[in-house]
């Protein structure tokens, strides 16, 4: 078995299934090369008694064809294949009987959406075989994992009709942190500094099948230039292909992706529908919830506001990167990100993405400032309420319980941060501006997040109250 590299949330989920004693239907899903496939094929080896992967776009002969010639793979039989998916699922408890009343037994689904043809009759064969055998079998586990987060939620996690309520257990299995993509490329024997591994997540995020392409002795610079801007490299073409492998119609997708990614504070629904063209009835609503479980874009209710106004950003480093920097790349081949890396577009740039990374690292944020153990909320805010010429922004806000509130401003910089006069002038404003406008009675702690520290804190000591690093990120 292979080593899995971090998911500890996951593997403690998987360890109980294989405890419990009862019957369990677990649903996995998450976004293409996430490896959720790596996670249960590795974790479950001993106890595998069958898997199957489904065929994109197959037909249910070709299914069924896939399905008997994995069978007798494990029976050791040539099989031949069934008439439809009830005849199917017969022959696999017939094999599936005399191995479960010996030892608990792992079956696999992969890319279950896939399997369920139009008009194929598997969920219905499906749900009559968990819901009459596999839901009494003590000593089975059920396993069906999908790319399509958006199909597995609807027709299995919240599925109305044979299985409805029957899922056990599911995972939403995200990309790495920055810390678990530094141990997987430790792992393979890469080993470079965190601010190379820093630039490495920004341009292509956690996604193990991507980091996979790495190879030893390149710097961030030199994997990204080949990775992303070789003829052939693995994310040159990556972007469209891996929408339309996830939806089936991704055309309205990849809209509200392209419109967001040219906000880098996010849009409302109504200005998504407005600059997308789109209707406001519930379409608009299915199509975002797609894309936040898909792990595309996250919903952010803005400090001492309601659900009406959500701001949805993408935060996708990926997609981000690709529409920033690949898409309408006019040169490629080597050389092309050297030269693009020490531009004016990526230095601006890359503040946006370090903010977004740190948003999404809020659990290691809180470790690194002692408050893991405090109730606290997350949001961003902006306001110009009092007027144009005192309008302000803030990257981030952790509201905690304990009456006390972080103003997090994050700074990407390959050097120490310098604090010049005048910048300490506005973040004095900010705070001000922020206490006026909310009205908060809670005390506020300025917290400053950059990527080496800062230069001269002391000359601010009773301006900053909190100082912490890229460091933090990287975290358990």
């Amino acid at each position: 078995m292979e080593t899995i590299i971090g998911r500890d949330v996951e593997k403690n989920i998987l360890s109980t299934l294989l405890k419990s004693g009862e019957p369990e239907l677990l649903a996995v899903y998450g976004r293409r090369r996430v490896g959720k496939t790596f996670l249960i094929r590795n974790f479950f080896e001993n106890q595998l008694a069958f898997e199957i992967s489904g065929i994109h776009h197959a037909s249910i002969h070709q299914q069924l064809e896939n399905f008997s010639t994995a069978l007798s793979k494990k029976t050791g039989f040539g099989l031949a294949k069934p008439r439809g998916w009830m005849e199917a699922f017969g022959m696999l408890i017939q094999h599936l009987t005399p191995l479960v009343k010996r030892k608990r037994k792992v079956i696999f689904f992969d890319e279950f959406p896939w399997l369920s043809s139009p008009r194929s009759g598997f969920m219905q064969a499906f749900e009559n075989f968990w819901n009459t055998w596999a839901s009494v079998q003590k000593n089975l586990v059920v396993v069906i994992c999908g790319s399509a987060a958006s199909w597995m939620i609807e027709k299995v996690v919240n599925n109305r009709g044979g299985l409805h309520n029957r899922v056990t257990r599911k995972i939403r299995l995200l990309p790495f942190t920055i810390g678990e993509m530094e141990l997987f490329l430790k792992a393979r024997k890469i080993n470079l500094d965190r601010y190379q591994l820093l630039q490495l997540y920004m341009g292509m995020g956690g996604i193990p099948q991507y980091l996979k392409a790495i190879e030893k002795g390149e710097s961030a610079v030199q994997a990204i230039d080949k990775i992303c801007f070789s003829k052939d490299g693995l994310l040159q073409k990556e972007f469209k292909e891996l929408f339309y492998s996830l939806f089936d119609d991704a055309n309205y997708h990849l809209a509200i992706i392209r419109a967001l990614s040219k906000k880098g504070k996010g849009l409302s629904r109504n200005e998504i529908i407005e600059v997308c063209k789109l209707s406001s009835g519930g379409g608009i609503t299915q199509l975002l919830e797609e894309l936040i479980e898909s792990g595309f874009i996250t919903a952010y209710i803005p400090f001492g506001k309601n659900a009406k106004d959500i701001i949805y950003k993408l935060t996708d480093e990926y997609c981000l990167f690709y529409l920033k920097f690949i898409e309408n790349c006019r040169s490629t081949g080597p050389g092309t990100w050297i030269k693009l890396s020490t531009g004016n577009s990526w230095k601006s740039w890359s503040g946006l993405a370090f903010e977004n990374i740190g948003i999404k690292h809020i659990l290691q944020i809180k470790k690194t400032l002692g408050i893991e153990g405090v109730y606290t909320e997350t949001s961003i805010w902006q306001t110009k309420t009092l007027g144009e010429e005192r309008g302000a922004q803030i990257d981030l806000v952790i509201d905690r319980q304990d009456q006390c509130i972080h103003i997090c401003e994050l700074k990407f910089s390959i050097h120490p941060f310098e604090i010049t006069k005048k910048y300490a002038d506005e973040l004095r404003e900010k705070l001000s501006i922020f206490q006026q406008a909310t009205q908060t009675k809670k005390t506020l702690f300025l917290t400053m997040l950059t990527t080496n520290g800062i230069k001269n804190r002391d000359s601010y000591t009773g301006l900053l109250q909190h100082e912490i690093t890229m460091d933090a990120f990287f975290k358990a």
